[in-house]
Formats: C-alpha cells, sequence, structure tokens
C-alpha cells in the first residue's frame, strides 16, 4: 500500500454566505481534529452571487491564523490582480511571522471577470494576466529569498526594496500555483512553484497534465521532485451505505456541474472507498488533498473525515 505518512488533508471552505463565526468554528474544529490545513478562495463576491455576503480573504487569513495554534490556512488561490506584488510580499512575511510560520501563499492568475469590471480594473486576455502573474512570482522569489526586491518588468517596477522582517519559514512559506494551462501555467509553476495545485476541472485530466508539467521542469532544468502535487476535489462522504444516497443527492444538488468533477473525483462514498481513492492519488504521487465537502464542512463530516480516513492514512 501507498506510504501517505507525508499527505496534507486540508479543507477548501469558500467563505461566501458564512460569518466569521461561521468560519472560525471550522477552523477550529479542523485544528482539534487534526486536519492539517484550511483553505478559503479570493474573492470580492461569490462568483455569480454578488449579494451574498463574503468575508475578505486576506483580513480572514489573519484573522483565523491569530486564533489557531498548529493548522496551517492558505488561499485557493488569491487574485494577483488585487495586490501589488510588493505589498502582498510584506502582507506574506507579516502573517508568517504573525502565525509562527503557518502560512500558505496560493496565488493565481486572476477567473472572474465579472468582479474586475465591477472594480474598474483592468482584465485583459490570459496571456497578460499570466505575465503579470509571472512578475509578481519572480518579486516574491526576491523579497521571500533575499528581502530585497529590484525588479523591473513590463507591469511592475520594483527598486531597490527591502521587505523585513522576512517570513518565519524557510526557504519561505509555501508558494501554490493552481492551474494547468499549457502554453502559460505550467511553465510558472515548473519555474516557481513550491507545490502544483490541480483545480476540479482538471481532474479528468491528472496523467497527462502531470507529464505536461514534468516536460515544462524538464525545460527550465528543474527537478519535477521537488514540486508537491495537490489536487482540489469534491468529496461526499457518508457514513454508511444507507446514508450514501441522500449525501450523493446533497452533493450532485451543490457540486454536480461543470467544471466541479465530482464524479472524476471520484470522492464519492463511505469512508473505506474515499481511502482508496486517496491512496490511489498518492501513488500518482499528490501529496496535498485539498477537499470541498458536499455540506460545506459540518461537524458530522469533519469528525468522520478525521476518525475513519486520516485516521485510516
Amino acid at each position: 500500500m501507498t506510504d501517505t505518512r507525508g499527505l496534507d488533508i486540508g479543507v477548501y471552505v469558500p467563505q461566501m454566505g458564512f460569518s466569521f463565526d461561521d468560519v472560525l468554528h471550522r477552523a477550529l474544529r479542523c485544528e482539534d481534529l487534526g486536519i492539517g490545513s484550511l483553505w478559503l478562495y479570493d474573492h470580492m463576491f461569490g462568483p455569480g452571487v454578488p449579494n451574498i455576503p463574503s468575508l475578505e480573504a486576506w483580513t480572514l487569513a489573519t484573522a483565523l491564523l491569530a486564533r489557531t495554534e498548529r493548522l496551517r490556512v492558505g488561499h485557493m488561490v488569491l487574485c494577483n490582480q488585487f495586490r501589488h506584488p510588493a505589498v502582498l510580499a510584506k502582507m506574506v512575511t507579516t502573517l508568517d511571522q504573525i502565525s509562527a510560520g503557518r502560512l500558505e501563499l496560493g496565488i493565481g492568475s486572476g477567473s472572474i471577470e465579472d468582479e474586475h469590471r465591477r472594480m474598474g480594473m483592468e482584465w485583459g486576455t490570459f496571456g497578460e494576466r499570466s505575465e503579470r502573474l509571472g512578475e509578481t512570482l519572480e518579486i516574491l522569489h526576491q523579497a521571500l529569498g533575499n528581502g530585497t526586491v529590484d525588479f523591473q518588468g513590463k507591469h511592475f517596477t520594483v527598486t531597490d526594496m527591502p521587505i523585513v522582517p522576512g517570513p518565519v519559514q524557510r526557504p519561505r512559506p509555501p508558494i501554490v500555483v493552481g492551474g494547468v494551462g499549457e502554453k502559460f501555467t505550467l511553465p510558472l509553476v515548473a519555474r516557481y512553484a513550491d507545490v502544483w495545485n490541480v483545480p476540479t476541472y482538471a481532474l479528468d485530466d491528472l496523467d497527462r497534465k502531470r507529464d505536461l508539467l514534468r516536460a515544462a521542469c524538464a525545460d527550465v532544468g528543474r527537478d519535477v521532485d521537488e514540486i508537491v502535487l495537490s489536487v482540489e476535489a469534491v468529496m461526499a462522504l457518508a457514513p454508511d451505505d444507507e446514508a450514501l444516497p441522500g449525501v450523493r443527492a446533497l452533493a450532485e444538488k451543490r457540486f454536480g456541474g461543470p467544471g466541479f468533477g465530482l464524479r472524476e473525483g471520484g470522492l464519492v462514498g463511505t469512508p473505506g472507498h474515499v481511502v482508496d481513492r486517496i491512496h490511489e492519488l498518492a501513488a500518482m504521487g499528490f501529496g496535498q488533498i485539498v477537499l470541498f465537502t458536499h455540506d460545506r464542512a459540518s461537524d458530522q463530516t469533519l469528525d468522520l473525515l478525521a476518525a475513519q480516513v486520516i485516521a485510516a492514512l
């Protein structure tokens, strides 16, 4: 059986419609149960539902890390468009200090045009957003590695900027880059990422995308084994066969649409089935599994995940 002792099981809790107490409760439960990480989204509002309350991503992560002691917290993923990269670098080092080294730095090029349009922010093409993301990643590498940024690019110029104190984590907080775009994203993963996260919409193409990342790493002379492979998937966890139809129905209602990869992820079932599927993912080289849960991380599901899935791993 695949060795899963180093596997990180995290829970993705998009904060749409949740109060701070709702999210804090889930974070504290995850910490108490030994779940490794909790992940938030970075949107001004829930995609497609602008009138539903949604807490700001970085402020929320800061509050959660200040109220926990062991739990790692990150974003799946930060929108690169929202923050100047030098300011983001300062935010990262500060929050890593506050949390005693428990920050996960997830970042992507941006995914929702509507929120950009409402704020009067430039959207541009995917290629242009990827260019900006590449420059941000270079600035973050300098800031988190050297404590100083000196960079002139097409989109950003930062001159002799100190970023001190540096992060607690060494060599830096893990940089998580999400996405599977072959022309732009995977080359950035190969050059800059510590963790590559495969989103739900690509779960039907894991083998090919993993091979493409290997090729992208070869192009820049990097060992692909330096990068932790991470997968994001919906988990519909039922305590037993009798409860499974109801759990599956709720998962289909919430996550049955295109892009969520409910069937492709293969994580619908009882604990034994979910454990077997996670072993399959680990055998493919994935070292991190970030789970949407069918019921938005209820106490019952978190308890079941910890007691009968993580414990079995």
